[in-house]
């Protein structure tokens, strides 16, 4: 076992949202997460989106596309809703998308591990009015990582 920060073996991005006012960055073919989109959903890989962006919209904000296989973090008043990109996508600004290190972390172990610590980012989450998980906490926060064969052995016993 070695322990490292999160950001050591994972890149964290960040969502943001187009602008509603301009019905030209909307109803395009891009997927655009949002925390609303999790807060029903029972499955682990996520494909599509209640709300879909144009070029125009994604252009228009600092989202970024992610690749497929990032793993979802909702980290604005839901903290804790969770899901692996099943396609290039983009988020709100909602989310920290974690983009995992092959050489270091499996995506679906980083993915179960984030789901044991829903509890703990709650409480750790900072924010008057609305909590936040912010990416100073989220990034320096420590896991203690297990071989890859043996992630590989977890992530096969958890999904059973």
């Amino acid at each position: 076992m070695r322990t490292y920060k999160i950001k050591e073996i994972a890149q964290i991005i960040n969502g943001s949202t187009p602008s509603t006012k301009n019905k030209a960055y909307w109803n395009g073919n891009i997927v655009w997460i949002t925390p609303s989109d999790l807060s029903s959903f029972n499955g682990k890989y996520i494909y599509t989106s209640n709300k879909l962006i144009t070029k125009e919209g994604y252009d228009s904000c600092s989202t970024t596309l992610v690749p497929k296989g990032t793993v979802l973090l909702s980290s604005k008043a839901s903290i804790g809703y969770l899901a692996i990109a099943g396609v290039e996508l983009c988020t709100s600004q909602g989310f920290k998308s974690l983009v995992c290190n092959p050489a270091l972390i499996n995506n679906e172990y980083m993915y179960y591990w984030l789901s044991t610590k829903i509890k703990f980012f709650n409480s750790i989450s900072s924010g008057a009015v609305m909590k936040e998980l912010t990416t100073d906490i989220l990034e320096n926060i420590n896991i203690e990582l297990p071989n890859f064969n043996t992630q590989q052995h977890i992530v096969n016993i958890r999904g059973i």
